[in-house]
């Protein structure tokens, strides 16, 4: 069963349609890279995902709950409880520099008042272990370097236990050399099974990593598949032209 279902997704601000009727499931434990010219559409899709942009027509179903449809939005309380099923991570971190590294980690928990607070504490430790940044704890965001604070950004994604997580782009931000650290979380996530859409200009984290891979173009869904063959056999010439851009700069 689908985890994720969206269905003739449409978005315009004022006359420019963004979005023109997009169309794709994800299955449980996918990992899907969302691939595209820059103004494609690609980020507002993904927002949309999580309420983050409002669209104008179409429906979203996460987990068998309807998000949105037909252009209707469901309640706020189920809003809420639909989109907590998703963590995000932006291109720009989006960490706050007031708080410590631990504390980014464990801010959004702990106003949920859901857990224990030691729970937290001991999650928020378990997670920094996992990205490879436990002597940052006590650090502020501002004592990090771009690779470090994506994987803070990460952990703090991880700190909800979302089934989901969603990626806008997150090694954009990142000098080179500091990409292949944050690519390495996520591919272990993905190992981890973790159910990832990731709109992402790394076409080789897409062809290794990605169970699926979507090209976006202009507004609309261009042509989706296993990304072996989207990569070494695409059907359209915008496909073509866009790979042969992207791989050969």
């Amino acid at each position: 069963m689908s985890i994720i279902t969206v269905s003739n997704l449409k978005k315009s601000y004022g006359d420019l349609e963004v979005l023109k009727g997009i169309n794709f499931n994800v299955d449980k434990n996918d990992v899907v890279a969302i691939i595209g010219p820059s103004g494609s559409g690609k980020s507002t899709m993904l927002r949309s995902l999580i309420h983050l942009e409002e669209i104008n027509d179409g429906t979203i179903s996460i987990d068998g709950q309807e998000l949105v449809k037909n252009g209707v939005y469901a309640k706020a309380h189920d809003l809420k409880q639909i989109t907590s099923k998703m963590g995000m991570v932006f291109q720009h971190f989006n960490l706050f520099p007031h708080l410590t590294v631990k504390e980014n980690l464990e801010i959004a928990p702990k106003m949920a008042k859901k857990e224990a607070i030691k729970v937290i504490q001991q999650r928020s430790e378990e997670l920094l272990h996992k990205v490879g940044l436990t002597s940052w704890a006590k650090s502020y965001p501002a004592k990090l370097s771009g690779g470090q604070k994506q994987r803070v950004a990460i952990a703090r994604a991880l700190m909800m236990d979302p089934e989901i997580l969603l990626f806008d782009e997150p090694t954009s931000a990142l000098d080179p050399e500091l990409t292949g650290e944050v690519l390495q979380v996520m591919k272990d996530l993905a190992q981890e099974k973790m159910t990832m859409i990731v709109v992402t200009h790394e076409m080789g984290f897409a062809k290794e990593v990605a169970t699926k891979a979507i090209f976006m173009d202009n507004g609309e869904i261009v042509e989706s598949g296993e990304p072996g063959a989207l990569f070494t056999n695409p059907q359209f010439d915008r496909t073509k032209a866009f790979l042969q851009r992207s791989l050969s700069s």
